[in-house]
């Protein structure tokens, strides 16, 4: 069994997912990681979004990590350089974890669970809740958006097997 961590990078909100890639993707934890106040220093944010992103890489093991590529609109670039910050705290975290990292473009995730590159989040919560059989949609957004990159990811590996199993080559092991 693959596990496979997605992560929706944030400054003061990190949604998490963990999928288990068996042939039919399995949820595992899920939520969010440090909620810090907006008017915490930057770099008090980013180094609790550090530590307690480690402490759940070393916890969980995800054999791959699934982050969200970053996405900026031009009306808000301040908004960009802040998640990019955060993005980068994240990829370090995944790479010393020792995980394979995935990036994920947002449209990409978004067209992968919902059949459109341009979801809402409602449309994104409620297709991650539909994919998992949930009784509610995943709450906060970011959590859905975490489990939607794991799962892209997920679907994006069976795939690679897949192409690989009829070329006659050998794709990644069947966990």
């Amino acid at each position: 069994m693959t596990r496979i961590q997605g992560l929706d990078p944030g400054s003061r909100v990190t949604g998490y997912g963990c999928v288990r890639a068996t042939g039919e993707a399995g949820m595992m934890p899920a939520g969010v990681g440090p909620r810090t106040p907006d008017r915490a220093p930057l770099v008090d944010r980013l180094n609790e979004l550090h530590r307690d992103l480690s402490a759940l890489l070393d916890r969980l093991r995800p054999e791959i990590v699934a982050v969200e590529s970053l996405f900026a609109h031009y009306k808000h670039p301040q908004t960009a350089i802040v998640m990019g910050h955060a993005r980068g705290v994240v990829l370090l975290a995944a790479h010393a974890s020792g995980a394979k990292l995935i990036e994920l473009e947002p449209a990409t995730v978004k067209k992968a669970t919902t059949g459109s590159g341009r979801a809402s989040k409602a449309q994104m919560q409620s297709a991650v809740q539909h994919a998992f059989g949930l009784p509610e949609p995943p709450e906060p957004a970011d959590v859905a958006d975490a489990l939607a990159i794991a799962l892209c990811a997920a679907d994006r590996r069976k795939a690679t097997a897949a192409v690989a199993e009829s070329e006659g080559r050998a794709g990644p092991p069947a966990s």
